[in-house]
């Protein structure tokens, strides 16, 4: 694995531990797409560092199970800011 892309990868996964923050977060924070983001932590981090991809997983894992809730969310607010606009 080049320099530049382990590098970039430790950084992606150390700020998704920070912030405790999304794939899609991270990857507009660091300029990268969503799935290049992704393809960092779950692949090639694991060559990089176990401990730290291991930590990642379950970061993601948890953002996974809470997916369809913050879904839920943005679809209430939704309906709600366009109920409010037509009264």
């Amino acid at each position: 694995m080049k320099e530049l892309i382990a590098q970039r990868t430790l950084c992606e996964a150390r700020y998704i531990l920070e912030h405790q923050c999304t794939v899609r977060d991270a990857a507009k924070v660091f300029f990268v797409s969503k799935s290049t983001l992704h393809k960092d932590v779950t692949v090639r981090l694991r060559y990089a560092d176990e401990k730290l991809y291991e930590q990642v997983k379950k970061v993601l894992v948890f953002n996974l199970s809470e997916r369809h809730l913050r879904g839920g969310n943005a679809t209430k607010l939704k309906y709600e800011s366009t109920k409010k606009s037509k009264d």
